[in-house]
């Protein structure tokens, strides 16, 4: 990765604002999560448009202009439309023609997701620069009386420039998914649905609720201290490193508590950083890890050049890891 750059939404939703609506407290929300606080996009703050100022600050911090980048991966969930790919449209905003752009869906390890790819079409001479981009616009899923949800997601974009350098700086992909537990983390109804509903209350002059994301966080949380140690130590492997020699550890800001229990399992050094995004921005989903990596960096924590291991999970459910070196950042 040879820079990073990130979009934090302007709007910045503390936990007071929120509880009322679900019967919560702050205190209740911060030992349940870990968050205090967290963005939530405007109007204005679209997918495309945070994904854009991301990637002019991410290409920025590596020194590559638009007409250098030969392929754009873009990682959403939350695109409200099927088409064109907010990765296209990027990249003509950012100034880009004939640039091959496309989009993925791999929930919260959407950003892991695309960076493997950007780092095989690297690798394979397919693309010399890849701009690889996690956003999230989460606020526009959310049912704001869901004790479930309502306080945990929030919106943000990040984006990294992935290109050739003289020592390996991206380590082999550990990846997964179990299509078996899709009800732990999932939209609550396809827009088809949605739609039939929509019809069926005009017709009887009802109303019907929009497609929500709906999670159950015991699940969740049962799968991710249970398996997630696996996923890490294989990222590790294939790195042919050990816990022991991380400058970092960035795992996708879902939950302080998840967090912790992989540092103990894993035997974490106490001189590695830990990725601690969460408290101040919430789960964004497929922008958690780059938004992460700027945090640590931004504050010092973390130095570019440092060996981190990144580690995306949920939705899918699906995971993605893999050992890096961090990037300069915006």
């Amino acid at each position: 990765m040879l820079g990073l750059g990130v979009y934090r939404p302007r709007r910045v939703v503390p936990n007071a604002e929120i509880v009322d609506r679900i019967d919560s407290s702050d205190e209740w929300i911060r030992t349940r999560s870990g968050i205090a606080a967290r963005r939530w996009a405007e109007p204005d703050e679209t997918i495309v448009a945070m994904s854009t100022a991301a990637a002019r600050d991410a290409l920025a911090a590596a020194g590559v202009t638009a007409e250098q980048v030969d392929a754009v991966v873009l990682a959403t969930s939350s695109q409200m439309v099927l088409g064109p790919s907010a990765g296209a449209v990027v990249a003509t905003e950012l100034g880009m023609a004939d640039t091959a752009a496309f989009d993925i869906s791999a929930g919260c390890a959407g950003f892991c997701y695309a960076l493997a790819n950007a780092a095989a079409l690297v690798r394979s001479g397919e693309a010399r620069h890849v701009l690889v981009i996690g956003v999230e616009r989460l606020s526009d899923l959310l049912d704001p009386t869901d004790r479930t949800c309502a306080f945990i997601f929030a919106d943000g974009a990040g984006a990294a420039v992935v290109g050739p350098a003289d020592t390996e700086g991206i380590g082999p992909v550990a990846w997964g998914s179990d299509g078996s537990q899709t009800a732990a983390i999932k939209q609550d109804k396809d827009f088809q649905q949605y739609f039939t509903e929509v019809a069926a209350a005009e017709a009887s002059g009802g109303t019907t609720e929009r497609p929500y994301i709906r999670m159950n966080g015991a699940a969740v949380f049962r799968w991710a201290v249970t398996f997630l140690e696996k996923a890490c130590r294989d990222a590790l492997d294939r790195a042919g490193i050990t816990a022991g020699d991380l400058d970092a550890f960035v795992p996708h800001q879902a939950n302080s508590r998840i967090t912790d229990a992989l540092i103990r399992v894993l035997g974490l050094p106490d001189t590695a950083a830990v990725a601690r995004d969460i408290i101040e921005t919430g789960n964004t989903s497929a922008a958690s890890i780059p938004m992460a990596i700027e945090q640590l960096l931004r504050s010092g924590d973390a130095e570019p050049g440092d060996t981190a291991l990144l580690l995306g999970f949920g939705a899918g459910l699906a995971y993605a890891g893999q050992v890096v070196r961090l990037p300069r950042i915006g």
